[in-house]
């Protein structure tokens, strides 16, 4: 039934009330709204703590007639409980949906009254037999079977993070076989470079023996490698790329070919 089955003062109540349980919601009770049908309100409902209904979250609703509020909503739980007071099909017995009925009395008001009905239920008037009679003769029996219940059929199942996690673990995995180096520029700008495992320029080779085994590195002459250690940093603003080259003996062999340019020079000019 949509909202024009409404009087326009009951439409402009409800909203008031609606508006109300949305902004000051009642303690353990979240309303569900549906602004385009006012006829059924939804409320999810925690179970009180020390009872055994303590964890569960129940899913409700009422029923709003076309005649509101002169006649009582009528309330049904979707969410299975062994309750005595609620029947299997979820029909909700209290007095405040019967004979104590008022138009005077408010949304908030019945929803409260159905959640005390968790805390201290009305054996005497049970929709449910079997919980009424168990709860006089074997409260034990009948909270464990109330607990049993929510913990089927009204626990709260968290939403698996599990993919979002992977996701983010695979993300921030490195190659811990690799060295790396963090360049910071002036800025704050970072960058995460890897620097590529080079050879040193002294290396000593392992040589086979007729054993089979490698010789010790202490028996073989160290060899100065003829290629230049370059170590590249990439990252810096700009993508500048940093390069600083270890010469080594070429160094030495520069300054021995200037040095013989000179003396041939000096020998040039005792000719003349």
């Amino acid at each position: 039934m949509a909202n024009e089955n409404f009087p326009p003062n009951v439409i402009k109540q409800l909203a008031k009330e609606l508006k109300n349980l949305d902004e000051i919601p009642p303690e353990g009770i979240k309303v569900v709204i549906n602004d385009d049908d006012f006829s059924t309100i939804f409320a999810d409902i925690e179970g009180p703590a020390g009872t055994p209904y303590e964890s569960g979250v129940f899913r409700m609703k009422l029923l709003l007639s076309h005649d509101f509020p002169h006649t009582p909503p009528k309330g049904y739980f979707l969410t299975k409980i062994f309750h005595p007071n609620i029947a299997t099909n979820g029909e909700i017995c209290v007095n405040t949906l019967k004979k104590d009925w008022s138009p005077s009395l408010g949304l908030r008001h019945v929803l409260l009254v159905v959640r005390c009905l968790l805390i201290e239920p009305f054996p005497e008037s049970a929709l449910n037999e079997q919980a009424g009679k168990m709860l006089l003769e074997d409260y034990e029996e009948y909270a464990r079977l109330a607990r049993l219940y929510t913990g089927i059929h009204a626990l709260k199942k968290p939403k698996s993070k599990t993919g979002a996690i992977s996701e983010s673990t695979t993300a921030l995995n490195v190659d811990q076989t690799r060295p790396t180096s963090l360049v910071i520029d002036h800025k704050n700008k970072v960058s995460c470079v890897t620097v590529q495992p080079m050879s040193s320029p002294l290396t000593t080779p392992a040589t086979p023996t007729k054993g089979g085994s490698t010789a010790n590195s202490q028996d073989q002459q160290p060899t100065v490698s003829a290629t230049p250690a370059t170590e590249t940093i990439v990252g810096v603003e700009n993508t500048t790329v940093a390069q600083k080259t270890i010469a080594g003996t070429g160094v030495a062999a520069k300054v021995q070919a200037e040095k013989k340019k000179m003396d041939a020079r000096k020998k040039s000019l005792k000719r003349l």
